[in-house]
């Protein structure tokens, strides 16, 4: 291993969503990678990176278990304090404390990765923090002593005074960062928080070329017990802030053909879906979450079409369209996003609706029955900006490269 690929992943460990997929699928370009996850990787992706070649490590190192041992004390810290300031009446700013403490938490934590980056692969052809936090990113560096590329897929913490000034003291370390955020949005929140860090757009979603097969779009109908001719769709991970249940909710019950609604993800609220149990129209079928990648291809296989709804203005990159697009589902989308709405526009396997609109939502799933979509073809990963796996770690490689450049001039 003269200079393998290093990955590191904070959430390795967890189950479902689109970060633990494109691990494995950058990990399986090289037979070289080092992937470090300070929390394990879960057993699907363990297999899968096994199966590759990847190294696998924890922290190591004295000054990298060090890091770590804070991080886990500072991630207690925050938990335990998030409890605390839960009630309304504490002061805004009090209850924001514990956040801040968060983004401390996992600073030391991708720091403490780096530590083992620069122990274990001290030549590497690039190292990739692959979730990173949306803040702290010099002092990352600085603690963990080691230049690398970072992508952030969203900004969701205030900064508050004791972060900016952790900040402020770190900003050297900057220079030794190039961020790569997933959409324009991101990228644009990033560059206002941080006017002198060099930030780029970049796809996070890789396509591994794993289109679902007739034969198992076949079995997963049969799976979920969904008879030729039938109309299915899927609303697949978990309900969060971002995400618009409510035009879902308020869309079915104006239904006037019967549909097949297959539900999977955590958190969910339990009521929604009793109401949707209840409705004539509907035939519902729920998946407890999260889900590993083998259950969610039966999951997409059985559906004519993945629904993704989000408030106006959500600008982050969606990991459900990007696998709709990789597994070839047609897609159901609203308008949130005017770059992936310009993407979408044109395309005969995608059908959008105005965001929040239940009634043109409860239009757009009639028409299922009038005219089926096509599934989205080879080409279709490129309409969405998602490249293939090997196209994405030949970027990673070059822009470290580029980032070292930097550096040295």
């Amino acid at each position: 291993m003269k200079h393998p690929l290093v990955l590191i992943e904070l959430y390795a460990h967890r189950l479902g969503g689109h970060h633990q997929h494109a691990l494995v699928a950058l990990a399986g370009t090289r037979a070289d990678t080092v992937v470090i996850a300070p929390y394990g990787v879960a057993a699907e992706a363990a297999a899968a990176l096994r199966a590759s070649g990847a190294r696998v490590s924890g922290p190591v190192g004295p000054a990298a278990r060090m890091l770590s041992l804070a991080a886990g004390a500072a991630a207690a810290l925050s938990a335990a304090g998030q409890r605390l300031f839960a009630a309304r009446r504490w002061p805004t700013g009090v209850r924001r404390a514990p956040h801040q403490i968060t983004l401390l938490a996992r600073c030391l934590n991708e720091a403490a990765c780096l530590r083992t980056a620069r122990r274990l692969a001290p030549d590497a052809a690039a190292v990739v923090v692959l979730s990173a936090s949306e803040a702290l990113h010099g002092a990352a560096a600085l603690l963990g002593g080691h230049p690398h590329l970072r992508f952030v897929h969203e900004k969701v913490t205030t900064e508050d005074a004791p972060a900016r000034l952790i900040g402020r003291l770190a900003r050297r370390g900057e220079q030794h960062v190039r961020a790569l955020c997933p959409t324009r949005a991101v990228r644009d929140q990033i560059a206002a928080g941080f006017p002198q860090l060099d930030a780029e757009v970049r796809t996070f979603a890789v396509d591994d070329g794993r289109r679902l097969s007739r034969a198992e779009r076949e079995g997963a109908r049969t799976a979920f017990a969904i008879p030729p001719g039938e109309q299915a769709v899927c609303l697949v991970g978990g309900w969060w802030p971002h995400k618009d249940i409510g035009v879902i909710d308020a869309a079915l019950p104006r239904l006037t053909k019967d549909l097949h609604l297959v539900v999977s993800g955590h958190p969910w609220d339990e009521s929604t879906l009793q109401r949707w149990q209840g409705l004539p129209q509907v035939t519902l079928h729920t998946v407890p979450g999260p889900v590993s990648e083998e259950v969610l291809r039966i999951i997409l296989g059985a559906a004519d079409a993945v629904v993704v709804t989000r408030h106006p203005g959500v600008g982050k990159e969606s990991g459900l369209v990007m696998g709709a697009v990789r597994h070839g589902v047609p897609l159901i989308v609203s308008d949130h996003d005017p770059d992936l709405n310009a993407r979408l526009t044109g395309q005969d396997w995608a059908l959008t609706f105005p965001a929040g609109d239940p009634a043109a939502l409860a239009a757009v799933l009639d028409h299922l029955r009038v005219e089926h979509l096509p599934r989205p073809g080879p080409g279709a990963a490129h309409a969405v900006g998602q490249p293939a796996a090997d196209e994405q770690t030949a970027f990673l490689i070059d822009a470290y490269r580029r980032l070292l450049a930097k550096e040295e001039s």
